[in-house]
């Protein structure tokens, strides 16, 4: 079947892709270069490859084809898989490279070094890099309405950052109230006793106007996540609601673990733990065996969550085994020390939420919410 197996390698970027194909009788590695985007052509060029293999093969031809994850997503990975192509979204940072000082990098060398990932990877090589899992349309929809929310709460912050930084260079140390803003702003004084320039007024107005479009979208986001979660009982949806029993999780806390990983299956904890880049790197020389700090190669919105998560969970679950393993741990040490711990129990707590969804087993001394 290796005879049989046409290799094909896509180069992406914004305004062209390079293809790098291989036939199974030639070493030689053809190239043809396409306008971004332009899927009839890509659909063309597969089309006379099937063509020419099967004039000298039959017809039981492979097409096995690869790109590197980014900013196209995942519908030209779902084109090719419609059009009969065994196709794989490789993870760009699992490639191995030289370690060279200087590394050339141009598209044609990018194109080849895929084309030789692919063929390893299509022989059985699985250590030459990672796959990337690609998700149903259904499961990357469900994962825009916590995105956006997110995305919304770094603008409304954003907003009141530069709000309260203009307000700080004219000494004025408090915010005007959003209910009250013309009177407060024209009752507002300078450190030095002067009312607000008018220039400066101005623009403190147009920032108000953004915050509240800001905040009224970050409240639409809400309530069509919570008519969603009425309306429909998915996998996704029934585990937001599982997670929401334990004290301490919230709806939008539930919304991105359930998204972002739970929706996918792990056979262990190191699994899990390294999917969110929370496993340890493991350093291995002569009589030196031991773990360093946290890869950080996995989901980091994810991460950042469960991190967030630990935080809380001192807070709502005190009691928990996890809690007093914490403060066993750390005690009253504050700083590096207090940082590191937090990520270790973040860690534990993933594993612990992991055993919650999957069998049901609630954190020891965990608090259910009424």
């Amino acid at each position: 079947m290796s005879r049989s197996v046409i290799h094909l390698a896509l180069e992406l970027s914004v305004t062209s892709w390079l293809i790098a194909y291989r036939f199974p009788w030639s070493d030689k590695v053809r190239l043809q270069r396409v306008s971004a985007g332009d899927s009839a052509a890509l659909l063309t060029l597969v089309s006379d490859l099937r063509e020419k293999a099967a004039v000298r093969l039959g017809p039981d031809v492979i097409l096995a084809s690869c790109f590197e994850a980014g900013r196209d997503g995942f519908w030209l990975h779902r084109l090719l898989t419609d059009n009969g192509v065994v196709n794989h979204v490789v993870e760009p940072t699992s490639i191995l490279v030289t370690r060279g000082a200087r590394k050339a990098k141009t598209d044609r060398l990018d194109a080849q070094g895929l084309l030789r990932v692919l063929a390893a990877a299509f022989a059985g090589d699985r250590e030459i890099c990672r796959m990337v899992r690609t998700p149903s349309v259904d499961e990357e929809d469900d994962k825009r309405p916590h995105r956006e929310r997110e995305y919304l709460v770094q603008e409304r912050v954003r907003i009141e950052n530069r709000i309260a930084a203009l307000l700080a260079t004219q000494g004025v140390l408090k915010r005007p109230s959003l209910r009250t803003w013309a009177a407060d702003l024209d009752a507002l004084r300078t450190g030095d006793g002067r009312p607000l320039p008018p220039c400066l007024k101005a623009e403190l107005d147009r920032l108000r106007r953004r915050l509240l479009m800001t905040l009224d979208m970050i409240r639409e986001v809400e309530a069509a996540r919570e008519q969603a979660m009425e309306a429909h009982d998915g996998p996704a949806n029934q585990t937001v609601k599982a997670l929401c029993k334990l004290r301490g999780l919230g709806d939008n806390f539930s919304a991105v673990l359930a998204k972002e990983v739970f929706y996918r299956t792990f056979d262990n904890r190191r699994q899990i733990a390294a999917y969110l880049g929370l496993a340890p790197t493991p350093f291995q020389s002569g009589a030196m065996d031991r773990d360093r700090r946290i890869n950080r190669a996995g989901n980091s919105r994810a991460r950042k969550t469960m991190v967030q998560l630990a935080w809380l969970w001192l807070r709502y679950q005190p009691e928990s085994g996890l809690a007093q393993w914490f403060r066993g741990r750390v005690g009253e040490l504050q700083g590096r020390t207090r940082r590191i711990a937090i990520i270790a129990m973040a860690r534990k707590l993933l594993i612990a939420i992991w055993r919650f969804i999957t069998v049901g087993a609630v954190p020891e001394g965990a608090i259910l919410a009424a």
